[in-house]
């Protein structure tokens, strides 16, 4: 079953390249680029769907036999998105790497995680992290938490995968219209809910690992290509950066200092949400919650060989997170520089349109990058959009299957789970990519950055 269904993910695959041949702009070294990345993603696919999983815990928990090192990549795999590629870089543009601090909360939150609740799962060998509501609380517990949980990952994973969108819409069509837009995340829904269904969580957290290095490698190359594109010094970029003006994009959101490098933010001000004060409130209760508390990530923790190697994963995670987040930050920055200050530009001020309503990072990347580079900065956008919507699907299933289904069908084979397992792929498939065209229409109307917009569905 898993190789026909390896087939059918490479079809999906081959009918989204053939929608994307229309587009206008990508030279063919691009689309040979971001072909090359959809047949590596496809072979990984297959190589490790060629074994039949055996049953329900193997497909979503991997027989606990997966290194720390790559699940903690699957971990930073999984809390990165299309929105973290696309407004990271909006953030930094249009303000300055407050949000860079959230990482000090979400620190905290990963050690109390670590030390307390990766343990506990461990000591009860659950299937997901809502079995330990049912041997504290009872199985009334254990099933409202995680209906909560497929309500609240609805909602986060859908606005994710709405922001991935945004950049296959502005390839195909040049634009981000809701006409355009509803396509687009109905394609990505396909695609992503195919590679679920192929290998269970072994696959998922090896092609992570493939489209981490992806995306992480697309932003260093970004960031290379801007430097090499603003004809300023490095000492002066940087003083440039330290006196900077709010972008004209969003001038209505004043620089914390005055300076677009500030990181820790102490003002006082409740109503700036990366204020110290968020971080060490908010955004540890949010990483505590993300972390400890969702099994679209916890899933990963518990696919180790031991609790210990468990609570090292997501600490290592947000370690790797912290220098990623930073590229992405500095990306935004320079592109302040690139299309904020044609003084500095001089000649090599750009030449193509300006940025609209926050795709300043897509608009640099369809119409100033070079022949290749523009493939490889659309990889690594399908590569964070991608990894966060499979893991989700995953995980929907894996709660659906063991907190639910099991009481209204109890005592059933664990194939007949499996193949419960895998309708429940589908089912969630489709529900992510409905919401995810509600939040087309919700984005629209509320106005706000991407990153604010994801953030704020998710709370």
């Amino acid at each position: 079953m898993s190789l026909s269904l390896a087939r059918v993910a490479r079809r999906a695959t081959l009918a989204s390249m053939l929608l994307l041949a229309k587009a206008d702009g990508f030279a063919p070294l691009d689309w040979a680029v971001l072909v090359g990345y959809f047949v590596l993603i496809a072979a990984t696919g297959w190589w490790f769907s060629r074994k039949e999983v055996s049953g329900a815990r193997e497909y979503f928990l991997a027989g606990r036999q997966m290194p720390m090192w790559a699940v903690a990549i699957s971990v930073l795999a999984t809390a990165t998105s299309a929105a973290t590629f696309i407004g990271g870089p909006e953030q930094a543009y249009s303000g300055d790497l407050t949000y860079l601090s959230t990482n000090i909360g979400t620190l905290i939150a990963v050690g109390v995680v670590a030390v307390f609740f990766i343990p506990a799962f461990y000591k009860h060998n659950v299937l997901t992290i809502y079995d330990l509501l049912e041997v504290r609380f009872g199985p009334a517990a254990k099933t409202a938490a995680s209906i909560t949980f497929l309500v609240g990952r609805v909602f986060a994973s859908g606005a994710r995968l709405f922001i991935s969108a945004i950049p296959l819409s502005m390839i195909v069509f040049g634009d981000k219209e809701p006409a355009h837009l509803l396509p687009a995340v109905a394609t990505l829904a396909v695609v992503a809910t195919l590679y679920t269904l192929v290998g269970g969580i072994r696959s998922i957290i090896w092609t992570d690992v493939i489209q981490t290095g992806v995306f992480i490698g697309a932003a260093a190359a970004a960031a290379f290509v801007l430097l090499s594109r603003i004809p300023v010094p490095i000492d002066q970029l940087m003083g440039e950066l330290t006196h900077a003006a709010p972008a004209a994009i969003d001038s209505a959101a004043p620089l914390a200092h005055g300076s677009k490098l500030t990181i820790i933010n102490t003002a006082p001000d409740l109503a700036q949400p990366y204020s110290l004060w968020a971080v060490l409130t908010g955004f540890v209760l949010l990483g505590i919650g993300s972390y400890g508390t969702d099994h679209d990530l916890v899933q990963r923790m518990l696919t180790c060989k031991s609790a210990l190697k468990g609570s090292q994963s997501v600490v290592l995670a947000i370690l790797i997170n912290l220098p990623m987040l930073a590229i992405f930050l500095s990306i935004g920055l320079l592109l302040h520089l690139f299309y904020q200050r044609p003084d500095l530009m001089g000649p090599a001020a750009p030449q193509g349109p300006m940025p609209q309503g926050g795709v300043v990072f897509l608009t640099f990347i369809l119409h100033e990058m070079p022949a290749g580079m523009s493939g490889l900065m659309m990889a690594g956008l399908f590569a964070a959009g991608l990894g966060s919507c499979n893991s989700a699907i995953n995980a929907m299933a894996a709660a659906y299957v063991n907190d639910i289904h099991k009481r209204i069908a109890p005592n059933r084979t664990d194939r007949q789970y499996l193949i419960t397992g895998r309708i429940a792929v589908v089912a969630w498939g489709i529900v992510l990519g409905a919401f995810a065209c509600f939040c087309i229409y919700w984005q629209s109307a509320s106005n706000t950055r991407l990153i604010d917009f994801a953030l704020s569905v998710m709370t």
